[in-house]
């Protein structure tokens, strides 16, 4: 049957096309493991099909894939690369398909939209946002500077301040930074209240710019102290866990989960923010985090990853029957993987 779709007649409909391609889609879905040769015959279908298609019906197909994990890399990349940003911005935000050079060969090709779509994903490699630092416009780089899964290279932070000199949104969404170093953030706050002062662009010592930035080194010293309370043993760690995933603090969330999971926090990110929730319910249960704070989480994910209500949910179920000793044998096999890689 695949192969015979594959061969659809060249006078059929781009409606015809649109509605086929939608229902072979939804058989390929109900695969939740798909082999390689299904996923090349589906691949074969939607690469002759997408071209065939009008901007609509491309448009409402890249929604329906952006956030498979089958789907076929090339199938990805055409819909990621696609002319039209309108097509390509969700998979480009949230496809987990495509690679760092996927995305660093349309960010150095593209238009600015697709640019955009690029600077909101979860997690972007220094190498990838050192090209989005390099020709994105003012919404790329304000954009990338409140991103905090955006990793800047010191390369690609000194260019960032160069190109964003002057400007408060930037400033203000690089103030805002939980993951700064210190030297950084000391850099950035010192960044702010010059444009406040010597530029007149607020009126207050305690303006929005100031304060903001002021807040997000306050939190990067609590964070410091909540660490130190949860070794301790001063504090639980569920709520710590929910305070942190209630005020939607991604990256001291992770740095609490590198320290109490013995994993790095780049991994611990990872982790956090990747679409497929086994990694983090794993960590999560292997850890004893009990169900509210569990659910706190996935609160934070469905607002980061865009998952609905009803996927949520479905998720929490799962985790209350995942076996704690399970997890924690997952967990010491996945350090013991990390350390070999």
């Amino acid at each position: 049957m695949l192969r015979f779709l594959t061969q659809m007649p060249a006078d059929m409909s781009s409606d015809s096309r649109r509605q086929l391609l939608n229902a072979v889609t939804d058989l390929f879905l109900l695969d939740d493991e798909p082999t390689e040769i299904a996923k090349e015959h589906y691949g074969q279908i939607a690469l002759h099909t997408l071209p065939r298609l009008e901007g609509d019906g491309r448009k409402h197909y890249a929604e329906q894939v952006a956030e498979m994990e089958s789907l076929p890399r090339e199938v990805a990349t055409s819909l990621a690369g696609d002319p039209d940003s309108e097509v390509a911005r969700l998979v480009l935000k949230l496809s987990p398909v495509l690679t760092d050079a996927d995305l660093a060969a349309i960010a150095v090709s593209q238009s600015q939209r697709h640019l955009a779509a690029i600077a909101e994903r979860g997690r972007l490699s220094e190498s990838v946002t050192d090209i989005l630092v390099e020709r994105g416009d003012r919404t790329v780089l304000e954009t990338v500077s409140g991103n905090e899964g955006a990793n800047l290279s010191d390369k690609g932070f000194e260019r960032l301040i160069e190109r964003g000199a002057g400007d408060a949104g930037i400033g203000l969404a690089l103030s805002t930074r939980s993951n700064l170093s210190p030297s950084r953030a000391s850099r950035v706050m010192r960044i702010v209240e010059e444009l406040s002062d010597e530029n007149g662009l607020w009126s207050k010592p305690n303006d929005e710019a100031v304060t903001l930035a002021r807040q997000a080194r306050q939190h990067r010293m609590e964070v410091k102290l909540l660490l130190v309370d949860l070794a301790a043993e001063k504090r639980a760690l569920d709520d710590v866990v929910i305070m942190l995933a209630e005020e939607d603090r991604a990256y001291h969330l992770a740095q609490v989960f590198a320290q109490v999971g013995e994993i790095s926090i780049e991994q611990s990110l990872r982790i956090l923010m990747q679409r497929d929730v086994s990694g983090i319910a794993v960590l999560c249960r292997a850890l004893n985090l009990g169900a509210p704070a569990f659910e706190a989480i996935l609160t934070l994910r469905a607002l980061r990853l865009i998952f609905a209500r009803k996927a949520a949910e479905d998720d929490l179920k799962s985790y209350m029957k995942l076996d704690s000793a399970t997890a924690e044998r997952t967990l010491r096999f996945l350090k013991l993987r990390l350390k070999l890689a």
